[in-house]
Parts: C-alpha cells; sequence; structure tokens
C-alpha cells in the first residue's frame, strides 16, 4: 500500500523537489503541496496524509503551531519537521506539539526518504544532529535528578529555604540549628549539586521543580 503524503514548504523549488523524489518512488505518493501555513491548516486534516512533511518558519505562521491545533484531530498523520533550525527550542516544541521526526534541510534525499518510511513504520528519524541535541538534553536531566535524589531530606529543606530569599541565620533559627550546621549542610549542597555558590544552586534547584 502505497504512503500518502503532504508537503508544506514555502520555498517553491525546494516544495517541488521534494514531490517529484517522492512520486518517484513505487511505495509513496504526494496527495497536497501547500505553500502557506493558512492553506494547510484548513485542509489538512480533511486528507488525513500517512505523513507531513512540515516546514517549522513559513511566511504566514510557525509549523510548530499547525500541529499543535491539528494533532488531535489527526491522530492517525506523522509529522516530519523538515527546517533549517537547529535550535533547542524550536526541536523540543517540535516534538511537544507532536512532530514525531525532524530532519535539516540539506539532508540527501535518501534520508528523507528512508525517514518518511521510518515515521510510517512507527519510528521517529531525526537528522544525526538533532538526534544528538536531543540525547545531551536528557543526559543532563538524568544527571540533574540524580543530583537531587543524593540530597538528603534536610538539605533539600534548606535548598527550598534559600530560594525563598533566607539568610544563613534565618533558615538555623527557623530549623531550630546552629549557623555551622546549616553552612555545612550548604557545603554539601554545593558537592552534590556540583555548583560552587548559592545563586547556582539556587538555579539549579529552580530549574528542577520547573
Amino acid at each position: 500500500m502505497s504512503i500518502s503524503i503532504a508537503i508544506v514548504e514555502d520555498e517553491k523549488n525546494y516544495n517541488n523537489a521534494l514531490k517529484k523524489v517522492i512520486d518517484y518512488q513505487t511505495d509513496m505518493k504526494v496527495i497536497a503541496q501547500f505553500f502557506d501555513g493558512n492553506a494547510a491548516l484548513k485542509n489538512l486534516s480533511d486528507l488525513s496524509p500517512d505523513v507531513v512533511m512540515m516546514d517549522i518558519q513559513l511566511q504566514d505562521m510557525l509549523g510548530i503551531d499547525i500541529i499543535g491545533k491539528l494533532k488531535k484531530e489527526m491522530s492517525a498523520t506523522q509529522f516530519i519537521m523538515c527546517t533549517s533550525f537547529e535550535n533547542d527550542e524550536m526541536i523540543f516544541n517540535s516534538l511537544k506539539a507532536g512532530a514525531m521526526g525532524y530532519l535539516i534541510k540539506g539532508e540527501s534525499m535518501d534520508k528523507i526518504l528512508s525517514s518518511i518510511r521510518d515515521v510510517y513504520d512507527g519510528g521517529a528519524p531525526m537528522s544525526f544532529s538533532i538526534a544528538r541535541r536531543v540525547l545531551t538534553h536528557f543526559e543532563k536531566k538524568t544527571i540533574e535528578v540524580k543530583d537531587f535524589e543524593e540530597l538528603t531530606k534536610r538539605e533539600t529543606e534548606i535548598v527550598e529555604l534559600l530560594s525563598q530569599g533566607l539568610l544563613y541565620k534565618e533558615i538555623a533559627d527557623k530549623i531550630f540549628v546552629s549557623i555551622d550546621t546549616v553552612k555545612k549542610h550548604v557545603g554539601n549542597i554545593y558537592r552534590k549539586l556540583q555548583v560552587n555558590n548559592k545563586v547556582e544552586a539556587i538555579n539549579k534547584f529552580n530549574h528542577f521543580k520547573n
């Protein structure tokens, strides 16, 4: 059975080049081309293609927003971002919105075709540089979680109080210990969180909480 594909791309030459190469394959066919976001937003859900090749930065809107609006009613459709943007915010906003693939323009047509087949079969194809960024992001998250798991209940309480702006003496009074004990706890917190000062510890704590 042929994989049905829609292309949402305002760069006409690239849009047409994709269509030409895809239509040359025996197992896939382009059923629609859109050159702006509004047209895609109005018509995509009626077409229900198997795969949508989506540009991120269209002239009239973001491709991420289109996916966000359509993903619920197009649950069977897989979206692949095909873009020149490699910044973390764009990558993670795309994945949060529901994109299952993220390719950088400039990838070979072979890579694009294999990615369409891959996403259709349940995969999550990404350009190598994007996959590295995603893995690095989750490695950092894992390290942070591990760091916080090492904190004792008392140390976690002290970081919380530091983040509220309390001084060492105020913390000591609040939890009924000496200032020296608070300082000792703070030293342990810095070591476990791999930070060098109070500001870094608070920032890491707030980032983890969020």
